[in-house]
């Protein structure tokens, strides 16, 4: 990362770099989607970077309609905290953030909710999987460092990820409330997988009806953690198994500690940087930019960061 790159310094070249993402063919209104019957509005009266829309009326900016609305920062701060998000593969602490941007410590923790929340998949988006594609399910959960005091291991916060080999990668918090933790895996595979796909998984009861017959194959982790099927494909949960060391790894070393109403959104964010990773083509410039294009339509306001 060059730290002496004009978006990092220049407010109004920070401007035009979250412009040219967000609206690459010129400015369209985000109350009315109009994009002919804009203009800028220029001179001292008015705020930097504000445009007008005639259809109807209204004024924004870049920032408007997405996690950035009614922020303080300046975007050359957001650039900045938007690359190192995107860039740090195993997460990146407020309090780094903080000492970095010279914010305080709770503009910085909002900020950072708001790029997880700018790096949630959108609402609108398919099942992962598909005819002929392999997705791999597992469940973990996170126990309190060995120095801790111990507590009921029922008391763990727990995960699934599910995880299509060669791309996406889906993670969904398990609340274990008013339902057994088998229930709620198989909801989200039915929820997130595509009906098509092919699952392996481990030999947890749950996943016998998890999906249609001859879809599903599993591993016996007593006896095996690989083999070749009938089609020579390898069953596994291998893949499934390194993110999870990968996000433990962030759990410990950076951040230390994760909320049971905060889980999901670093889930979110670890979930982000996997499905756009360097093995498939996806370098640090392209992932930052995916995460500011993905905060378009997203709010996160400081009294919401309580709740998922």
């Amino acid at each position: 990362m060059n730290l002496n790159d004009p978006i990092f310094t220049d407010e109004a070249k920070a401007r035009a770099y979250f412009e040219s993402i967000r609206w690459p063919d010129g400015p369209v209104c985000p109350h009315c989607g109009e994009a002919e019957k804009v203009y800028r509005l220029e001179g001292k009266s008015h705020r930097p970077g504000l445009i007008h829309c005639n259809a109807c009326s209204g004024s924004f900016t870049v920032t408007t309609g997405g996690v950035m609305e009614s922020s303080h920062i300046p975007l050359t701060k957001w650039a900045l905290a938007f690359r190192l998000y995107a860039a740090s593969k195993k997460g990146f602490s407020a309090n780094q953030l903080s000492r970095m941007l010279g914010i305080t410590y709770k503009s910085a923790w909002f900020m950072a909710h708001r790029v997880r929340e700018a790096m949630a998949p959108a609402a609108d988006e398919g099942p992962i999987g598909g005819e002929g594609k392999i997705v791999e399910s597992d469940e973990t959960e996170i126990s309190p460092s060995r120095k801790s005091r111990p507590r009921k291991r029922a008391d763990n916060k727990k995960f699934v990820s599910l995880v299509e080999r060669g791309g996406r990668v889906r993670s969904r918090k398990m609340t274990g409330k008013g339902e057994p933790i088998g229930t709620e895996v198989q909801r989200v595979i039915y929820d997130r997988v595509d009906a098509t796909s092919n699952l392996h998984t481990d030999s947890a009861m749950h996943y016998r009806f998890a999906m249609p017959k001859g879809q599903h194959e599993s591993v016996n982790h007593q006896k095996e953690y690989a083999r070749t099927n009938k089609k020579g494909e390898r069953v596994h949960v291998n893949t499934a198994e390194g993110y999870f060391s990968i996000f433990k790894r962030g759990l410990v070393g950076t951040y230390q500690h994760m909320s049971e109403q905060h889980l999901q959104r670093y889930l979110n964010e670890f979930d982000f940087r996997m499905t756009n990773r360097v093995a498939l083509g996806v370098n640090d410039d392209v992932r930052t930019e995916r995460a500011i294009k993905g905060a378009e339509g997203k709010r996160l306001r400081y009294q919401g960061t309580c709740a998922v």
